[in-house]
């Protein structure tokens, strides 16, 4: 495996992708990431990599337009020096909340995204957990969707949390909270919210019994935190003890660690699929999902199914 094998790390996530060489007994490679005077990106691989199959780490996270870029250069590089393949390891694939058109004259920019990097060069996608999983459709080479929710079902079940309810934000997570709820043998409910403005939201109704159960918050991602803190609060009004909250993509934007220390959150569960700040909340809880990748990378190497990574192969 080592032979043909080479792990790139762009500059999101570096100590992820070296959990991923360690899980692999893999090294990581040696590339030269820079900027020009002009703030225009320079990648140099610095060891061969002809016909080898290369694998580069980069999430699309903040600052997301800076890292989709070296990303393209670091694809066209890799195919300029010969590589058998070329495949990208995103753990958080940026731009797919616009991944359709809810009004007139928008981008659906998660297309985009999708053909730019086809266009570069890239084999394969490797991802985890998709705002939505119709995004994999937007490609036209393989793309293996993974998923960290049998990670979270562990870690919570550890926890053995009394009265536990799983709380859908929105409809949209319906499905995965019904998983959680099946994995965990919870009941389950759903907030039914309407959202005046970008990164805003308004808790109109709940569907389920939430009074007197922990409830468990399940989420793809959590971005500034206002609409988790909504949530919480509309949960606390109801009746609902401290509430766990679970996302796979901690983007953290602004002052969200800050606005999610509030007091009616026991405990913030999140994957190291984004770099997390040092100085962040004690509540804060850090599943890595090197392990996941890892295999992951070892069956695109030596063949398999990716499903049997996972209870649900449906996933």
């Amino acid at each position: 495996m080592q032979h043909k094998l080479r792990i790139f790390s762009g500059s999101s996530n570096p100590v992820l992708t070296e959990k991923i060489c360690d899980m692999l007994g893999a090294e990581l490679g040696s590339v030269k990431l820079s900027r020009f005077k002009s703030g225009e990106i320079y990648v140099n691989y610095e060891e061969s990599i002809r016909n080898c199959d290369v694998f580069l780490v980069q999430s699309l996270s903040h600052p997301i337009n800076e890292l989709f870029v070296e990303l393209l250069v670091m694809i066209d590089a890799a195919k300029r020096a010969s590589a058998r393949t070329v495949n990208i390891i995103v753990p958080y694939y940026g731009y797919a909340r616009q991944e359709r058109k809810s009004a007139p004259r928008e981008p659906i920019t998660a297309k985009m995204v999708a053909d730019v990097l086809t266009t570069a060069g890239a084999n394969r996608v490797i991802t985890v957990d998709l705002h939505a999983p119709a995004i994999q459709g937007f490609f036209n080479i393989p793309v293996d969707h993974l998923t960290a929710l049998d990670l979270i079902s562990a870690h919570l079940k550890s926890l053995q949390i009394d009265r536990p309810v799983i709380v859908s934000p929105d409809a949209g997570r319906a499905s995965t909270a019904e998983k959680l709820a099946n994995h965990l043998d919870s009941p389950f409910a759903i907030m039914i919210k309407k959202r005046p403005a970008h990164n805003e939201s308004v808790i109109t109704h709940v569907i389920g019994d939430v009074k007197g159960r922990t409830p468990i918050i399940i989420e793809d991602l959590i971005d500034t935190g206002s609409t988790i803190v909504n949530v919480v609060e509309g949960l606390k009004e109801r009746g609902a003890s401290e509430a766990i909250v679970c996302a796979t993509h901690g983007l953290f934007s602004g002052d969200a660690l800050q606005r999610l220390d509030h007091p009616h959150i026991r405990e913030i569960v999140v994957t190291d699929s984004i770099a997390i700040p040092e100085a962040r909340p004690e509540k804060l809880h850090i599943l890595t999902i090197a392990p996941m990748l890892a295999r992951a990378t070892r069956i695109i190497i030596e063949g398999g199914s990716i499903a049997t990574l996972f209870k649900d192969a449906g996933v």
